[in-house]
């Protein structure tokens, strides 16, 4: 029984300090710089550093180094004595003229920093789609919204050039099947891809994929469609491919009238409509089909884009009599 006393006689030490209390309190609501911690409780920043390293030794605050700065908060995981400790001596500040003049000064320390965020934006608004851009690509939003997959998915990349859609799948689901009937397409893929070991890269038609029956959760085909001479054949490949209730998701031109495109990059369909989409998907065994037209890029100079998507229904069993 002595050794606890003693620590918490250590303890009552330690917050015997209004300032430390101050801070503590300060601390409890927001994390907070050396210097905002200084305008609120209208201190100097060296009487503030002090007791704050007084503070850390003894962990009752933590602290994250940011850049130049270092950001403080109450220590979050405050042993059992220390909490006890601390309720008692919180409780007995809450209402002092002191903590409450500290709290609304806290309050205009934050509004100023949302001030300088908003200031940011007022100027920036016109400008920012191309800052973030600059900063961290055209599509950064995208690319991090591929962590909403589930990470057991397995996912057939079918049609699928040079590996771009595989290598931004990879890092988030189980499994990545890559496959395209161009040897050059496929050479650069397996170049891109080969830093990631769940992607695997095969050569096949998609008339005629190298896969098992019922092995993929979601099968993508990305600008690849307008390229079949038979889409109905191919879905019904997709379909054997996917496990029942597997999803396709095809992504594609809309009807369009550039007839340079059969003879410049061997396009067989210029484009497809959402009834000819949903014919061919109910034929090939899927339902609930989806046709969503995109938002055209200002910056493309092709023709506007569609995403469909469909649900592999089992296929019947067969009875023979």
């Amino acid at each position: 029984m002595t050794a606890p006393r003693l620590a918490i006689h250590d303890r009552m030490v330690e917050l015997a300090d209004i300032t430390r209390c101050r801070l503590l309190v300060a601390l409890e609501r927001q994390e907070l710089t050396v210097g905002e911690l200084a305008l609120a409780l209208q201190l100097p920043q060296s009487t503030v550093s002090r007791h704050l390293r007084i503070l850390a030794d003894q962990s009752w605050v933590s602290s994250r180094a940011e850049g130049a700065s270092r950001w403080y908060r109450r220590n979050p995981t405050l042993d059992p004595a220390m909490l006890t400790l601390w309720e008692l001596v919180r409780g007995a500040m809450t209402d002092t003229p002191a903590a409450v003049q500290d709290a609304a000064r806290i309050d205009a320390v934050l509004a100023s920093r949302r001030a300088v965020t908003q200031a940011f934006f007022a100027t920036a608004s016109a400008d920012w789609d191309a800052l973030r851009t600059e900063m961290f690509g055209a599509r950064a939003d995208l690319t991090a919204a591929f962590a909403l997959l589930s990470p057991d998915l397995v996912v057939g990349d079918l049609g699928c050039g040079t590996g771009a859609l595989s290598a931004a799948l990879a890092p988030h689901v189980h499994h990545v099947h890559a496959v395209d009937a161009s040897p050059a397409m496929l050479a650069s893929a397996r170049t891109r891809l080969a830093a990631f070991p769940n992607v695997q890269v095969d050569e096949g038609a998609l008339e005629a994929l190298p896969l098992d029956d019922g092995v993929l959760d979601v099968a993508v085909l990305m600008l690849v469609l307008h390229h079949v001479s038979d889409p109905v054949r191919a879905l019904r490949e997709v379909h054997r491919v996917l496990r029942p209730g597997g999803r396709v998701l095809i992504g594609d031109m809309r009807p369009h009238t550039h007839e340079r495109y059969r003879e410049r990059m061997g396009h067989v369909w210029l484009g497809f409509d959402d009834h000819t989409l949903h014919d061919w998907l109910h034929a090939a065994g899927f339902v609930h089909p989806r046709y969503v037209p995109l938002p055209v890029d200002p910056d493309a100079s092709g023709p506007a884009l569609f995403s469909g998507t469909a649900v592999a229904m089992p296929r019947p069993i067969m009875v023979l009599s």
